[in-house]
């Protein structure tokens, strides 16, 4: 009996193993043939590449635009120092007195201010052309609001003086302009 017994537990033993044995063999064949298929391999490959060129043009996009705005950037801090300079340019026109407007040093101080008004438009900066025109917030700044009388009256938010130049740069608002408008 002695015998029997262990030849029993050797067939039992054998039955409860050998499927497992067989399925794990059978599933791992089928990964190897996949993972060994040389067509399968090329096409993980080739889309591997091309999500990584994918993503490549999407950074070269991002950094395009860094770029572009942080040369845009550099060219209004310049832009605005150099506007300061221009704005004194106004106010001294605005404070000379017309007997020396005709002084060649006088002319010369003038032509410096269009060589460099000239300068800056070739950069992309323009000046707001304001007066006359309806206020409009995005490209002006109301200083003062003053009340006309006559045939002006029917209009109001007209732009009858400007106090201070307002500037473009590349078509975008660098600087408003100050001015003053019919109320």
């Amino acid at each position: 009996m002695d015998n029997q017994n262990k030849l029993k537990n050797k067939n039992n033993w054998k039955k409860e193993n050998a499927p497992k044995k067989i399925e794990t063999e059978v599933s791992s064949s089928k990964e190897s043939q996949k993972e060994s298929n040389p067509i399968n391999e090329c096409q993980e490959y080739l889309n591997g590449w091309k999500r990584c060129l994918a993503d490549f043009e999407n950074y070269k996009k991002e950094e395009t635009g860094r770029i572009t705005k942080t040369r845009w950037y550099n060219k209004a801090e310049v832009c605005l120092e150099v506007i300061k300079v221009l704005d004194n340019f106004q106010r001294m026109n605005v404070c000379l007195p017309q007997e020396l407007h005709e002084n060649e040093w006088v002319k010369g101080v003038l032509m410096v201010e269009n060589q460099l008004i000239s300068a800056l438009k070739e950069i992309g900066l323009e000046e707001i052309k304001a007066q006359g025109k309806k206020f409009n917030p995005e490209f002006h700044e109301a200083l003062e609001i003053a009340e006309v009388t006559g045939a002006e009256a029917g209009e109001s938010e007209i732009i009858i003086e400007v106090l201070e130049k307002g500037w473009l740069l590349d078509n975008k608002v660098l600087k408003p302009s100050k001015v003053k408008i019919s109320g």
